[in-house]
């Protein structure tokens, strides 16, 4: 919708807010990223959630959408392998593979209105060669074997604080 924005500003609450609960139900949130156009497709979007359980600092990682046209696997919450690839000999990667913007709605499946949470989005690019990879071929030396030739480089929001009902 052109109005997906203004849906949203409307009836819920930006990164860095207090998400105060609404019953028992669980909260849903809009992620959205829009690839930089200096900088490598997008490969994922993924919800982090922070929580305490039994005294312990949790964290699950929720895969919300993939790119390429393929989806979630609900059981594992993670995106398949898009096939993105990174030719080491001259740092060129794959055409045609990840995406330019990713947007999903998202509602945890492992929500309990009794505990605090945070929610954060981070969004995952295709792989790129790393600085040293890039160094090493201009160069032409082999790169450093102690690094790895590839990075993924990601973005993310500020966090969405979630209050336990009382």
């Amino acid at each position: 919708s052109p109005e997906l924005a203004l849906q949203a500003y409307s009836g819920g609450v930006t990164m860095g807010n207090d998400l105060t609960p609404m019953g028992n139900s669980a909260p849903k949130f809009l992620a959205w990223a829009a690839r930089d156009s200096n900088s490598a497709a997008l490969q994922r979007l993924q919800i982090i959630k922070g929580y305490q359980r039994d005294g312990q600092s949790m964290e699950q990682v929720y895969d919300v959408a993939c790119s390429d046209g393929l989806s979630v696997n609900p059981k594992t919450h993670r995106c398949p392998d898009n096939g993105a690839r990174v030719d080491i000999s001259d740092c060129s990667v794959s055409a045609n593979k990840g995406a330019g913007e990713l947007k999903a709605l998202w509602s945890d499946p492992d929500f309990d209105p009794s505990e605090r949470a945070f929610y954060y989005v981070r969004v995952l690019e295709n792989p790129t060669c790393r600085w040293s990879t890039w160094d090493a071929i201009r160069a032409g030396t082999e790169p450093r074997p102690d690094l790895q030739t590839t990075i993924q480089e990601r973005g993310w929001s500020s966090p969405i604080w979630y209050a336990q009902k009382n």
